[in-house]
């Protein structure tokens, strides 16, 4: 009998944007029962896309999570005996209906964060890609993210009706790109070897499968391989190349499949379906995507997403199949079901008498531990309040249990339990292991919160529970910064409010404080995650506040180096409560340094954002005792490595605000002096005034350098990566170079990326993926260059200030056909024209 977790998918589909993932979920909506009509992107009547912003613009901003049911049917006393069959294998598993839990997610890259907090709880993906464009950035992006985690990925070639397809080149581009074997699980069925699409042939079962024209999809003829051969020779003989090329690929990762190949007495087409499923299953749950099982279709014309379904069931994985989750309980790192079977290992934080951490071995926390969970995504309901969406790792969440947020030391009662189907739901009353649902009206929980329901159901669960946090989710670094500002004085509380929901909901905005000015600023990953921040904000949740123009995060570096500058703090002469301290301090430009063994002692190093602040003491030892008996001493409350964590701070605060525009300092280092007999004055030296000191001191040797003229502006300059077709690629390029800037690293396309497979013999070699021949219009095998709407990619480092308002240019110049992703490289100093720009820009706009 199979447990419900067996009978458990847990999937994402990814891709690049407008690549056909709402479209593809659409489909298995309507084929699973779910829906009744099929929605259409286009008109905004999708299911998984219901934000008014997503509608609107026809793409997907955040990412939805549906739950059906595939096949439809529901279990009855012939399912045993199915269920039987299966575990026997002499059924596939698709035969038996299977619990989806679905997450369609976005594919502009400005919503990355939204991607990887998916991918965070899934079980397997499914990868969505154009059969015209190929793999694009995007692709290679969420490819990646997945490889992060280890998750199983099949790829769905996509659009294959459309003018230009190529689905041999998109093959060969997975192998390269993705960096992967593909190996064909279908190939698309041409009429006649050419030109209309019309539905593919199962490489595994060996039939094809012919779809009504014009239908919804659910009329489908299946072809067995005499029928083929009698009707279709040529693609008969296509399927046997293919079946060959699969066992080939097969065999070469598992050797179970060579095993079969010789049972079979060499004959590929006599190796069982069965037996190619669990080789596929084997080597798709390793998780390195060394093999990579490919489909074909053309989702808006109801092609080929019903096999991409049994795939999900056949070839994914199960969350008991997956590995254990990692898990850690302060600085001890395990697996979960290590923890529960008591074979974890923990450092106490109790100390013994020699200082050390005592090691205890965890038992009976199975006992205690009644539910983990992780917590992926915060969305704010208008009309359920607060959802927190969870990922159940461990035992059962049940409704009203008592919480524990780990993170945040929070307890709160899940009252109510939702499994959700997209912005519908249903309420449950329990979450079991493997299943995805989601928490209503939680107060505290946050993106990458682990929450944890105890037997003893107090408010602080035994330790070392109250310490056990699942592996969190990285949030990455903003690019872009705007200004917001609340209507009048009276709405500045009630926008702050807003604001604080609006970072709940997404951890990757950002917003800060301006010390000096009082301005509010909000940054993210892209101009378009502003804009839809701003229209969440404003339209949504009713803030009356306004979005100041997009500004760019630079930063500010010293050209000279500084001489010794030492500044006394005393806190007596404003006033204040006592407290006397000085330092010394001398600026340069950072440069790779090595502390000597004269120095090594006396002297420590802090690298943070570029910097590099050094606290030397050259009169101490590393104790802080006098070399000598001529040195001064520390007094009796303070040590040395207080006087250097507060010295570090003091450099690093100044460090924040720049002397020229009070842009972030970079590439700066700062060496800070102390001398007993001059910097401490016996009790009145505290922690506080030794970092005022400090900061006093760096911020006088930032202003000595910058009346030197020595100060200058860096800029952040983006790795940029374009797709285009190739009547683009020179317009692209000349605007690249000449308008904005930039500089070309490389240009893109098959032939490189051949000649790239064979100067390193670690990647794929193309020549050894199999693909069939892509039928072009004018019937020419010549090549590739034939293609309608060829892609190309060009990567290049350009300033962040050029790739504003690049994307709206792009699509201009391609006909709406460009994308691009991008990241931070590096921050550049900017010379000539451009620097005396922005110095005017900057100071006209003071």
């Amino acid at each position: 009998m199979w447990q419900n977790t067996d009978r458990t998918r847990n999937i994402g589909i990814i891709a690049h944007i407008d690549a056909g993932k709402t479209t593809t979920t659409e489909r298995m909506l309507y084929y699973s029962g779910h829906t009744r009509r099929i929605g259409d992107v286009d008109e905004g009547s999708t299911v998984t896309d219901f934000l008014p912003a997503e509608r609107a613009r026809g793409i997907t901003i955040q990412s939805a999570a549906i739950t059906f049911n595939w096949p439809p049917q529901v279990d009855s006393a012939e399912d045993v005996k199915t269920a039987e069959a299966v575990a026997s294998q002499s059924l596939p598993r698709s035969t038996l209906s299977h619990r989806i839990n679905l997450i369609d997610t976005p594919g502009h890259a400005d919503f990355t964060f939204e991607v990887r907090r998916s991918l965070r709880i899934l079980d397997g993906a499914v990868c969505v890609l154009d059969g015209v464009a190929g793999v694009e950035a995007q692709t290679e992006q969420v490819w990646n993210q997945a490889a992060d985690w280890k998750i199983p990925r099949i790829a769905y070639v996509n659009k294959l009706d459309r003018d230009g397809a190529a689905f041999g080149q998109t093959v060969r581009e997975i192998g390269v790109r993705l960096g992967g074997w593909p190996a064909l699980c279908q190939i698309p069925w041409f009429e006649g070897g050419r030109g209309n699409f019309c539905g593919v042939v199962d490489v595994v079962n060996l039939v094809g499968l012919k779809y009504a024209s014009g239908g919804d999809g659910k009329s489908i003829t299946t072809y067995n391989m005499t029928h083929l051969e009698a009707e279709e020779p040529a693609l008969a003989q296509e399927l046997r190349k293919a079946r060959a090329a699969l066992v080939e690929v097969l065999s070469e990762h598992d050797d179970a499949m060579v095993e079969a190949f010789l049972d079979a007495e060499e004959d590929h087409l006599a190796i069982t379906p069965a037996q190619i499923l669990s080789c596929i299953r084997q080597c798709l749950n390793a998780g390195d995507g060394k093999v990579i099982p490919v489909f074909a279709g053309a989702s808006f014309r109801n092609i080929g997403v019903q096999p991409v379904l049994d795939a999900v069931n056949n070839m994914l994985p199960s969350p008991a199949e997956r590995p254990q989750a990692e898990v850690s309980i302060g600085a001890t790192t395990g697996y979960l079901d290590d923890l529960l079977a008591g074979r974890m290992i923990v450092h106490s934080s109790t100390k013994s008498k020699s200082s050390r951490q005592a090691v205890v071995p965890v038992v009976g926390i199975d006992k205690t531990l009644k539910g983990c969970a992780l917590a992926f995504k915060v969305v704010n309901d208008s009309r359920k309040g607060m959802l927190v969406y969870i990922r159940v790792y461990s035992g059962t969440i049940e409704r009203n249990a008592l919480l524990y947020n780990t993170n945040l030391k929070q307890s709160e009662r899940a009252t109510n339990l939702l499994r959700m189907y997209a912005n519908e739901s249903v309420p449950v009353q329990s979450l079991e292991a493997g299943q995805i649902g989601v928490i209503a009206g939680s107060k505290y929980a946050r993106t990458g919160d682990t929450l944890i329901s105890c037997a003893t159901n107090k408010a602080v669960p035994p330790s070392p529970l109250d310490q056990l946090q699942l592996r969190p989710i990285h949030v990455p670094p903003p690019v872009f910064f705007a200004s917001i500002e609340p209507n009048s004085l009276k709405d500045e509380k009630d926008m702050h409010d807003k604001l604080n929901l609006l970072l709940r909901e997404d951890p990757s905005l950002h917003v800060t404080q301006d010390e000096d000015t009082g301005q509010t600023l909000i940054s993210g990953m892209g101009e378009l995650h502003l804009e839809i921040a701003r229209d969440r904000l404003v339209g949504d949740l009713k803030a009356n506040a306004t979005m100041g123009k997009i500004a760019i995060g630079y930063r500010e570096t010293v050209t000279q180096i500084s001489r010794s500058n030492s500044k006394i703090f005393d806190s007596s002469a404003r006033g204040d409560a006592k407290g006397k301290a000085g330092c010394t301090a001398a600026v340069e430009p950072y440069r790779s340094r090595t502390l000597t063994d004269e120095h090594s002692d006396y002297a420590l190093q802090h690298e943070q954002d570029g910097n590099l602040v050094i606290v030397e003491a050259p009169t101490l030892d590393r104790k802080g005792r006098p070399l000598d008996d001529d040195c001064a001493s520390l007094p009796g409350h303070l040590t040395l490595s207080e006087v250097q964590s507060a010295f570090t701070n003091g450099a690093l605060a100044a460090l924040a605000r720049g002397p020229g525009f009070s842009y972030p300092m970079r590439n700066v280092q700062v060496t800070l002096t102390l001398d007993p007999a001059k910097h401490i004055f016996g009790s009145d030296t505290s922690y506080a005034s030794l970092t005022a000191a400090a900061r006093l001191a760096t911020i006088a040797a930032f202003r000595e350098v910058s009346s030197m003229g020595g100060i200058a502006i860096m800029e952040p300059v983006m790795n940029v990566d374009i797709g285009a077709d190739d009547a683009s690629i020179g317009s692209i390029i000349q605007d690249i170079s000449s308008s904005r800037g930039g500089q070309i690293v490389s240009l893109g396309d098959n032939e490189e990326a051949e000649a790239n497979a064979q100067a390193f013999p670690r990647e794929i070699d193309v020549s050894r993926i199999y693909a069939p021949k892509d039928p072009f219009e004018f019937g020419s095998s010549a090549g590739l260059d034939q293609q309608v709407n060829k892609q190309r990619s060009i990567k290049a480092k350009v300033p962040l200030k050029e790739m504003i308002g690049y994307l709206k240019h792009l699509r201009s110049m391609t006909g709406g056909r460009g994308t691009f992703t991008m990241s931070v490289d590096r921050f550049e100093r900017m010379t000539g024209q451009r620097e005396k720009a922005l110095i005017a820009e900057l100071r006209g706009g003071a």
